[in-house]
């Protein structure tokens, strides 16, 4: 397919074991009543979030030392390598310590700087999605290995829209209300998880804000994988320079129409 950058194999592979490492530090210590620390930002963090990322950080050393790594609670290695590996190892943390089984392992493998593997692995939900090399799948422990694709959605009057919250838009709601209205069901909470069920053609469009290279990142090579679009409010491509505000949609049409309701004054 042109203009999408294949992925190798073997990085395919070391995606998957990364993410059957990180479950396996995490699903244990689920409901088991960790220790719950804060971060300078205020936001929790618990022994699942830090042993699961280090364990992958682990074998990303083993296999290809070259490679960078961007993590949520280690910081970064070797940013600027071609290959940059990012982790959020417990993305929904929140979740996570109030016993709410909607939290995920986010992985991303960026080459250059743009996302080539993307990994939503829903540790609870035994489900896994899996976008690289221009395709996206979702594989599910009883149900196997299913192709990812986006649903159609002619206009914005059609759509399901999603957001984790709408306290993330601070000094930006007015722009999402815009979209809100317009939109024919929106709906808040999921995380992760939403942008899995629009890579699987449940929903139409996500607009969230004030997140972290780890956050976005993973979920970009599936999404696109699946036939979405996924920018930041601009309309730009998301890399580690980007400002947090992302938009994905499965169809062009409800992309383009919120993008305009987002960059209008």
């Amino acid at each position: 397919m042109a203009g999408i950058q294949p992925c190798p194999e073997a990085y395919v592979a070391l995606g998957h074991r990364l993410a059957d490492t990180a479950r396996s530090v995490v699903r244990p210590l689920f409901r088991s009543r960790v220790a719950i620390d804060q971060k300078p930002d205020l936001s929790p963090v618990t022994v699942a979030d830090r042993e699961a990322e280090a364990a992958m950080r682990k074998l990303i050393e083993a296999d290809f030392p070259e490679h960078g790594v961007v993590g949520e609670e280690y910081g970064s290695d070797r940013a600027d390598a071609d290959f940059v590996w990012v982790l959020d190892p417990v993305d929904g943390t929140k979740r996570f310590i109030t016993a709410n089984p909607l939290f995920g392992i986010l992985i991303a493998l960026l080459h250059e700087g743009r996302p080539i593997l993307g990994i939503i692995d829903m540790p609870m939900l035994a489900e896994r999605w899996v976008g690289a090399s221009g395709q996206a799948t979702l594989r599910h422990t009883t149900e196997g290995v299913t192709e990812a694709r986006v649903r159609a959605c002619p206009a914005l009057t059609e759509a399901t829209l999603m957001a984790s919250s709408p306290h993330m838009f601070e000094g930006d709601f007015d722009r999402f209300e815009r979209v809100r209205k317009a939109s024919k069901m929106p709906l808040y909470g999921g995380d992760c998880y939403n942008y899995g069920l629009l890579a699987d053609g449940f929903t139409d469009l996500i607009i969230e804000a004030n997140m972290g290279t780890y956050d976005y990142l993973p979920l970009v090579a599936v999404v696109t994988g699946a036939g979405g679009t996924m920018t930041d409010w601009r309309g730009e491509p998301l890399d580690l320079e980007s400002d947090g505000r992302v938009i994905a949609a499965g169809d062009r049409r409800v992309h383009q129409e919120a993008l305009s309701l987002l960059q209008s004054h």
